[in-house]
């Protein structure tokens, strides 16, 4: 199982010190006990609510990071925000490179878990190595009996100026080529009917030409994520897992789709899989654009 193995090194990385400032047990998918035991044993871990009413509940020593700060403007919110403002959130919430940060979402529903794989794409894209998201998110942690405080945290900014990496991007222009001559695995994360074309909120119902869906749903027992054994076989029913071609995930605006990434990227250790943050709204925008399965 392609995903045992790829925690399992991650694991034995970390024991030896190749993970930088990250603690021993760190993983980018952690349970509510592991991430308390965590910041039981280190002080240097950030975490991060990007979704919920952090005011009226959040692990001790969180911080609100209000996930609309990592998005776009609302008519294309699956765009980056500029790198000023990215730079200048990560330096408020005293983020630098080797700084371990645990990403925190609601949990009420397995979508929400999406604005915590998109929050960790965009972090690792601007270059900050140790990255976690808390499976099932608050919801789950409050469920497992732990901690909560209504007091707001504060930390010193850092002075971290990060550069943006394309490693785990595809942009829109790019996305048409490899529509064009075929060269990339293109996985649509939404719920069937939005692959279908017969539910849609972007501009066109559909989906982008040449595209497969495998639903973001499917890695997802109700809120929390299924276990390493299950995740491996999703992928392996959809003919994924270990694939060395491009891989391409998308959805309407980088939210579902990022938990696909996540999983290929992240979980299975999947080497060549992309976001394209952008997704369907952006793609939809122009008419020559091609789409299959439109109404």
């Amino acid at each position: 199982m392609r995903i045992i193995k790829a925690v399992g090194m991650f694991l034995l990385l970390i024991v030896a010190g190749a993970a930088g400032a990250a603690p021993a047990g760190w993983a980018p998918l952690l349970e509510p006990a592991e991430l308390e035991r965590l910041l039981s044993q280190s002080n240097g871990i950030r975490v991060i609510q990007v979704t919920g009413d952090y005011a009226a509940g959040h692990i001790p020593g969180s911080l609100h990071a209000p996930y609309a700060e990592f998005r776009g403007p609302q008519d294309n919110a699956g765009q980056l925000p500029p790198a000023e403002a990215l730079t200048a959130l990560v330096q408020r919430l005293g983020i630098s490179a080797d700084t371990p940060v645990a990403i925190v979402h609601q949990g009420n529903a397995a979508v929400d878990m999406g604005a915590s794989t998109r929050v960790y794409w965009t972090l690792k894209s601007l270059g900050v190595q140790d990255l976690a998201v808390l499976n099932g998110g608050f919801a789950a942690w409050q469920s497992a009996g732990l901690a909560v405080s209504t007091e707001a945290s504060t930390v010193a900014s850092s002075s971290f100026v990060p550069t943006w990496s394309e490693q785990w991007t595809v942009h829109t222009a790019e996305v048409e080529q490899l529509v064009a001559d075929g060269s990339a695995r293109l996985i649509d994360g939404r719920p069937a009917p939005f692959f279908e074309g017969t539910q849609s909120t972007a501009a066109r119902a559909g989906t982008i030409k040449g595209a497969e869906n495998l639903s973001f749903a499917s890695f997802f027992d109700n809120t929390t994520m299924k276990s390493a054994n299950n995740l491996s076989s999703v992928l392996d029913a959809a003919s994924v897992n270990g694939q060395d071609d491009l891989t391409v995930a998308f959805c309407n605006t980088g939210q579902m789709g990022s938990i696909n990434w996540f999983v290929m990227s992240e979980l299975a250790g999947m080497d060549n899989v992309k976001l394209y943050a952008e997704s369907i709204v952006e793609w939809a925008q122009s008419p020559d654009r091609p789409m299959d399965n439109q109404p």
